[in-house]
Formats: structure tokens, C-alpha cells, sequence
């Protein structure tokens, strides 16, 4: 059964992530794309990974989620909040629009893989051919 998803604008996102509110935001996307880049302070759960990793990342039901995928055409996003839905959370969010819309208004993105190298790099901890 798929209810039909609270959205949640770019500003508004914007706003909470800024703010500094109380709320998990979901990457539905792929592990190698989400390593690429995310949205400041997303975690990942693809559709794949919801059942076995929400109640862990996520226990308290009522928290706020705000899930994204890559764009309005990527079906992820609607897998994920759908089925967070089903499994009890009560305040689960929709950004239809995703990281590409993210993007192209020209706000941040965490790239967490190439930060993490590059500090690896810096302590002479990682070889530049890796």
C-alpha cells in the first residue's frame, strides 16, 4: 500500500539544515552515489537496507525523516519513505525533487569519499595512486 507522500520544498530543507533542526535526512540512493556526494549530514539507507537498518539508525517512531533520491524521476526516495511509513514512522517527508535540484541552485554538497581521502593524503596515510 503506497500513501501518498508529504513533500518538502528546497527552501524549507534548506532551512532545517542551516538551522540545525532535529531531523534524519535519508539518501536513498546507492552507496557509490551517495559516497560521491549527499546533502549536508545524510545518512544512507537505499530500499534494500530499510528494514534492516532503520530501527537501528532511526529508533524513536515520531522522529522527523526527510527522504531525497536524485530527482523527480528516481523511485528510490518513494520506496524508502513508503515503506518507513509501513514500518510506523509517523513523520516521514518527501523531497521529490532530490539532489539535482539541490545542486543546480547551487547549495552544498558533502563529498564525503573525496574528503576523507584527501585528509588520508594529507597525514601521508593513503598513496595518491588510490
Amino acid at each position: 500500500m503506497h500513501r501518498t507522500l508529504v513533500q518538502i520544498s528546497r527552501e524549507s530543507l534548506r532551512q532545517k539544515i542551516e538551522n540545525g533542526d532535529d531531523f534524519v535526512l535519508i539518501d536513498a540512493l546507492a552507496p557509490m552515489s551517495y559516497a560521491m556526494s549527499h546533502l549536508p549530514g545524510a545518512i544512507n539507507i537505499t530500499p534494500d537496507w530499510v528494514d534492516d537498518r532503520a530501527r537501528r539508525r532511526i529508533p524513536d517512531l515520531d522522529t522527523e525523516v526527510v527522504v531525497y533520491c536524485a530527482s523527480s524521476t528516481c523511485d528510490s526516495s518513494v520506496d524508502v519513505a513508503n515503506r518507513l511509513s509501513e514500518l510506523g514512522y509517523r513523520n516521514v517527508r518527501h523531497y521529490l525533487e532530490g539532489k539535482r535540484d539541490w545542486a543546480e541552485a547551487g547549495l552544498p554538497l558533502d563529498p564525503a569519499a573525496r574528503v576523507a581521502i584527501a585528509a588520508k593524503v594529507e597525514r601521508g596515510q593513503a598513496r595518491a595512486d588510490n
